[in-house]
């Protein structure tokens, strides 16, 4: 199973001196599945076959977080919501069904509000294990050693071994 790509857009947040944000470009598959189609069971499929294991179902924390150990993978299985990615100078994304995005390790992201229904599936590259980072003060520089380290994933979760993010993240 892979996803479409065909509504890859990609964007780029940098340091803003509390997030450290990245120098790899975020990637949102919108619609990745078909909206209609798209079911929990549907999205952690597609991510289990294109080798990144899914880790969870719930929503996505209210306050800007981000995790310096791994990239993210979230995909909208139901309801909406409008997210804030790249920190407090960031942009809002709303999303939908079927949406997919790849968050690189150091960029910070939050739900500013969603549907009473809305669920995303979450997973990581294999053998990476997330942190939970708010922006403290004492956090960096250890944070950015950290996400220096953090390796590539070996396959776009969307697409696998054909897909964008091997390209992009090169």
């Amino acid at each position: 199973m892979s996803g479409s790509v065909e509504g890859l857009r990609q964007e780029l947040f940098f340091d803003d001196g509390t997030f450290p944000n990245s120098r790899l470009p975020l990637l949102f598959y919108e619609q990745a599945l078909n909206r209609t189609a798209t079911s929990p069971e549907g999205m952690e499929a597609l991510f289990a076959e294109n080798g990144w294991p899914p880790a969870w179902r719930a929503t996505i924390f209210t306050y800007h977080h981000y995790h310096s150990t791994a990239h993210e993978t979230l995909g909208v299985a139901r309801g909406s919501a409008r997210l804030m990615l790249g920190g407090p100078e960031g942009r809002t994304f709303d999303v939908e069904p079927g949406d997919v995005i790849v968050i690189p390790a150091g960029v910070a992201h939050m739900r500013i509000d969603s549907s009473s229904d809305f669920l995303v599936v979450g997973c990581y590259p294999p053998g990476q294990a997330w942190d939970l980072l708010r922006g403290e003060s004492d956090e960096r520089p250890a944070a950015d050693h950290n996400i220096a380290r953090v390796p590539m994933p070996r396959t776009d979760p969307v697409s696998g071994l054909e897909g964008p993010l091997l390209k992009r993240w090169s």
